[in-house]
Formats: structure tokens, sequence, C-alpha cells
């Protein structure tokens, strides 16, 4: 097969737009390639459309390729109501995306949750769907298929009784406003804990005392911490500067920021008095 798109021309739609949801939610859409029939991507959660990169380079020739973000995900808009983010919901914005679109009629692939996505309007609008490509996902609930066990349904009614407990300590982890950042702060906090109950358990048994000059040596830490933060935070820049840009150009500014704060953080171990030797294990 000849491929007839750049890796760097096949990210590039050449159509894009929003779809206005029954409930006024903006959902983003990009379109590229022509032929018949269409191809609907549908993500898995959380994603962004890279599954689908091979596909567009490889199809997009003889096909027209439709790429969405699902409510709550990329550039689409939040819903005003939090609770409207089931799959009577989704399915209802992929209608509105094949009407904006102007796809009567479409193959419909669906990634991880896109395979109750594509299933879901299957069954609610067997009209618009001429075939389906289910990859990697469930055919059933999730919840009783998850990796061929029903841990996770045993496990998530406890996880959201927990939520409902304790809610905001629920929202400082998943603040709205923070989306895919919440998913990092919530492993940081995670991390933190984890290291809190490690370090009490270890105490409480006896087990490791800390040796004199311990607070000082947190307090350095975290003031390095802070200098590389606040780097980061200035050189970031804003989403739309990582949004549009090209895919080599994000892994070099990506690069660049990673190497600016690992710079920071070390010369400020280093202007603190910190020493490679420091690190270093000593005996009893």
């Amino acid at each position: 097969m000849r491929y007839l798109f750049s890796m760097e021309e096949e990210l590039q739609a050449t159509e894009s737009g929003f779809a206005d949801a029954p409930d006024g939610t903006r959902i983003h859409w990009t379109a590229v390639g022509t032929g018949s029939p269409a191809l609907v991507c549908c993500d898995g959660i959380g994603c962004d459309g890279f599954a689908w990169k091979y596909l567009v380079r490889d199809f997009a020739p003889r096909h027209r390729i439709v790429r969405w973000h699902y409510r709550g995900h990329g550039r689409s808009g939040i819903p005003q109501d939090p609770a409207r983010v089931g799959f009577d919901d989704i399915s209802a914005d992929l209608e509105a995306v094949l009407r904006a679109t102007r796809t009567s009629r479409a193959v419909l692939l669906g990634h991880s949750m896109g395979v109750q996505v594509a299933l879901e309007h299957h069954r609610r609008r067997p009209e618009q769907v001429l075939a389906l490509v289910l990859i990697c996902g469930s055919h059933g609930l999730p919840l009783d298929t998850f990796h061929d066990s029903k841990a996770l349904k045993i496990l998530l009614p406890a996880m959201i009784s927990a939520a409902g407990k304790y809610p905001q300590a629920m929202n400082l982890i998943f603040m709205i406003p923070f989306r895919h950042a919440g998913l990092a702060l919530a492993t940081g906090m995670g991390a933190c804990l984890n290291a809190g109950l490690l370090y009490y358990k270890l105490r409480q048994q006896a087990i490791y005392s800390p040796q004199p000059g311990w607070l000082m040596f947190v307090l350095k830490i975290a003031t390095a911490i802070g200098a590389m933060s606040i780097s980061l935070w200035l050189v970031a820049g804003a989403d739309e500067i990582w949004l549009s840009a090209h895919a080599h150009t994000k892994v070099l500014r990506l690069t660049g920021v990673v190497a600016l704060g690992g710079i920071v953080y070390f010369a400020a171990l280093w202007v603190l008095g910190f020493r490679l030797r420091d690190f270093v294990q000593r005996g009893a």
C-alpha cells in the first residue's frame, strides 16, 4: 500500500467545527479525507484520537474520516448538568456530530469505551450505522467483564460511597477546572497519602526513626520542588499553544520544559547546600 499522507499531514483535519447537543453542550469534531462510506471514530475514555492516526494515514485517501471529542473531553464543552454524561447523552452527541458533518450513514469504529458508544448508537439509530468495527472494548457492562473479573464491580460502589461521604476531599482531587490535570493531581495526592501512611506505620512499630536534621532536609526538598513548579508554570504557556502545534513541535517543547524543570530543581538543591554525596546511603 502506498501511503499518500505524511505523518505530519495525517493529523491535519481539512474540516473542523462544533455540533450542538440537545442539552446545548458543544461537541468538537474534525473531518479529513474523501470517499464513501464515511468512517466515524469513537474514542476510549480520556483519549484524544491518538488510536486512529494510522487509520487516517491509510484510509483518508479513500474515505471521509470523522473524529470527535466526548462531552467533557478535549475541545468539547462540559455539560451544564454534571449528571448528563451517560451513554444516552453521548449517543445524542454522536447524532449531532453526524448531522453537523452531513453524514447520513457511516461505519462506526469504537476503541475501548468507544465500543460501548458504537453499540449503543447502533441500538438507538440502526439506520445510521452501515457497519461496526469494535476494538478492545466490552460487549456487555464493563464492570462485569473488566479483565475477566468482577472485582471492579465490587470495589466501584465502595469508591462511589466514599465520594458521597467525603465530597470536599473528592472535589479537591477531581476539580472540574483541572480536567485532565485532575488525574495527575489525584495520582500525586495518592502517592503522598501512601507515603504518609507508610511513615506512620514504620514509626508506630519502631522500625524507622528519623535522623537529626530530617526536618531541614524535607524543607530544602520542598523549596526545590517549589522553585521547579514555578519555573514550569511560567514556561508552560497557554493551552492553545499545545493544542495547535504539530506533533514534533509538542515533543520538542515538552522535552525543553522537562529539561528546564530538572535543571531548576537540581540548581536549587545545589544553592541550598546539597551535594551528590548527600544522596549516598551511609552505613549505620
